[in-house]
């Protein structure tokens, strides 16, 4: 019945959508039963959604006593990985480049703004997947551009992988090989909100 897990994902939700006669609500401004603060709350019309294409745009950052695991994981998921486009900070880019044989476009290294830069892109939709292997045992010269870049990603539903088993599942699941929509947090309220 359905062609992909998002289909029936849609499904599901359409299958909950409770017509609101008493406001002369269509089908397609009902609303959703879940939490109000979820964007599913708003009205089916107004969920805004970004489309991940069949090949995502997936960005890979180590931190240096993660960059061998980084590199023997991209190394095992090489043929996968061939089929996306990759971004990385400066060093952990350039160690891709050499063992996978391919060009991956490289920003500063993480501590000099590269990890900026890569939120940056994800703020603005040009990064579909984050991949980054973070050293939980060791305090970073730049710790709060970690924080930074793993906030970013959380606030604007980018996929995102911290450790080898979730990057693992990520590459690995049926919707990597078509596209996604992805759901966009509606901000409008925060940014309209009144500052005294």
């Amino acid at each position: 019945m359905f062609f992909n897990f998002q289909e029936q994902h849609i499904y599901n939700i359409r299958a909950q959508v409770v017509e609101k006669r008493s406001n002369n609500s269509k089908i397609f401004g009902a609303h959703v039963k879940v939490s109000s603060k979820s964007p599913l709350s708003l009205p089916l019309s107004m969920i805004k959604t970004r489309r991940l294409e069949i090949r995502k745009r997936i960005a890979l950052v180590a931190h240096d006593n993660k960059k061998k695991d980084l590199i023997e994981w991209a190394e095992f998921n090489k043929t996968v990985l061939s089929k996306h486009e990759l971004i990385a900070t400066g060093t952990t880019g350039k160690l891709l480049e050499d063992q996978l044989d391919r060009p991956v476009k490289k920003f500063l290294s993480g501590p000099l703004g590269g990890d900026q830069q890569i939120g940056a892109m994800i703020a603005g939709g040009e990064i579909d997947i984050l991949i980054f292997f973070w050293d939980p045992m060791e305090a970073q010269p730049h710790d709060s551009d970690v924080k930074a870049l793993l906030r970013i990603a959380m606030a604007w539903n980018c996929i995102m992988a911290c450790d080898r088993s979730t990057a693992d599942f990520v590459l690995t699941s049926p919707l990597m090989q078509s596209e996604y929509l992805c759901t966009i947090p509606d901000y409008s309220g925060y940014l309209k909100r009144k500052i005294d």
